[in-house]
């Protein structure tokens, strides 16, 4: 058992291989977490406009990109757009799926946050004098972003292993990499390393996770 899945000299060997898949995964995270979050938040923030042209759209484009598969948009976009004379890398495929995708489970998350403050709170800030933007800005999304943060991070969490989804467009990171060095080795070693780092690199925040859903239960009693 331990030559096959935690052969010493292989982890070794593989290790700088698996180190720049690593290092890959860390980048495309902090690519796609902060698209997200930001595509997200400018859903939320149209989703607060009362006008039906506005509304329906968007509630077309957050729920079918919920219900579309990210694995599936992301071989449309890598396999599909040159086709239509538009051919992006695999990273840039990777982000754009994931912006798509994820944008719009982070702006129903930042909705539901926003929905969460009572609407007499804006009133009053109304009626100190400032404009619509600068009570959303200044009152409800610090309100809305603690209420929601659980939620946040949850999903982040699910973002970030979901980057494992750029192997398939052959975009070197974690999963890609250590597949890669699985070949040149003939040992799944590589992919034992690989499961380990992922574990080791989101179990802080599953932990962090646990505690701020505890918080909130304990608030709510």
């Amino acid at each position: 058992m331990i030559q096959t899945f935690f052969n010493l000299e292989i982890i070794a060997a593989a290790w700088p291989i698996v180190l720049s898949g690593l290092l890959n995964t860390v980048l495309l995270s902090l690519i796609v977490v902060p698209l997200g979050l930001f595509g997200g938040l400018i859903l939320a923030l149209l989703a607060s406009v009362k006008t039906p042209w506005v509304r329906w759209p968007l509630m077309a484009w957050v729920d079918f990109f919920r219900a579309f598969p990210p694995l599936v948009l992301l071989i449309l976009l890598f396999a599909g757009l040159p086709f239509a004379g538009l051919e992006l890398g695999g990273f840039a495929c990777v982000a754009i799926a994931f912006f798509l995708n994820t944008g719009s489970y982070y702006g129903e998350i930042f909705r539901a946050g926003i929905d969460s403050v009572p609407a007499g709170q804006v009133e009053a800030g109304r009626s100190t004098g400032l404009s619509r933007l600068q009570a959303m800005t200044h009152i409800v999304l610090p309100q809305a972003v603690r209420n929601v943060l659980p939620d946040l991070l949850s999903n982040t969490l699910e973002v970030v292993k979901l980057t494992s989804l750029g192997s398939v467009v052959a975009v070197p990171e974690l999963l890609y990499q250590a597949r890669q060095a699985q070949s040149l080795t003939y040992n799944p070693t590589p992919i034992v390393v690989a499961a380990i780092i992922y574990f080791l690199m989101l179990w802080p925040l599953v932990r962090l996770l646990s505690r701020l859903e505890n918080r909130a239960l304990a608030g709510r009693r």
